[in-house]
């Protein structure tokens, strides 16, 4: 009778024995289901926050690179800054370059001016003295022109030019016959007493110029007057004037000293003139010769 009690008590302590499980079971779920919905949460904040990290991160990247936008404008400018600065220098250093060539041109200036000044005064003080010596040579040949026109104006007919003087030996101191070039023997003493003056002549020069009458043909009368140039030239070299100083021409016919064709006239136009020149007052190394 015992036994079958217990055998009857038996399912009743079986269904109390499995509320506890049960009950643990349920909490277990709740647990894990608290558990996972923690995780969700949890996991949607770190979702969240690393989103916001993200987009902190990237706020901060653009960030920087703005800055490093700025480092570089930073740097460029300073670059271009140091640049113009290093121009600015190079230009102050050929300014001041400049500066002290002007200076030491001025300077140059000056001195070159200042010698200018001098050598202009001592130009012009030379000059002055020039002036003078040439005065003083033109009055002493002035007054030794006018004692030779004297003395060779009591021979023949001489009168003064702007070269010098100017002797003519015409028919009435020495008579060329009609067509002939030699000088004849009665005439030889006024050559003689004219040489003897013109030997005393230094400085000058002597030209013998011969003329013709009207008779006969230019080209003929050229030769002819060269001819009595020549012959008075030759008188005067034999009696020790030296032949250097001494040159001849003629001119012909050309020139008449007497228009006409009467005997007289053309007598006076054969003739030889005798120019004493100054040696100064050649042209070229040629004579002027004078009128």
């Amino acid at each position: 009778m015992m036994d079958s009690s217990r055998e009857a008590l038996k399912p009743d302590e079986r269904g109390l024995g499995d509320a506890p499980a049960k009950s643990q079971g349920k909490l277990a779920l709740a647990l894990g289901v608290i558990a996972i919905a923690l995780s969700l949460v949890l996991g949607f904040v770190y979702l969240i926050s690393v989103r916001r990290l993200e987009r902190e991160v990237t706020r901060l990247s653009q960030q920087t690179e703005g800055f490093s936008r700025l480092v570089e404008r930073a740097q460029e400018q300073s670059q271009m800054l140091a640049q113009q600065a290093s121009q600015a220098a190079a230009n102050a250093q050929a300014a001041a370059q400049q500066r002290d060539l002007a200076k030491q041109a001025q300077s140059n200036s000056e001195v070159q001016a200042q010698l200018a000044r001098q050598q202009a005064a001592a130009e012009q003080q030379k000059a002055g003295q020039a002036t003078q010596q040439a005065e003083e040579y033109r009055q002493a040949r002035e007054a030794e022109l006018a004692q030779l026109q004297q003395a060779l104006g009591q021979i023949a007919e001489t009168r003064r030019t702007a070269m010098g003087l100017v002797m003519t030996l015409d028919s009435k101191s020495i008579r060329f016959d009609f067509d002939k070039a030699n000088v004849k023997p009665e005439y030889r003493d006024i050559l003689n007493r004219i040489a003897g003056i013109l030997m005393t002549l230094k400085g000058y020069t002597i030209a013998v110029y011969g003329y013709t009458d009207d008779i006969g043909t230019q080209t003929y009368n050229l030769q002819l007057s060269r001819r009595r140039a020549e012959a008075v030239r030759d008188f005067l070299v034999q009696t020790g004037i030296s032949p250097t100083i001494m040159s001849t021409k003629g001119f012909g016919k050309s020139d008449p000293r007497i228009p006409g064709n009467s005997e007289q006239a053309r007598a006076a136009n054969r003739r030889v003139e005798i120019a004493i020149v100054d040696s100064k007052i050649l042209t070229n190394g040629l004579l002027v010769v004078p009128k």
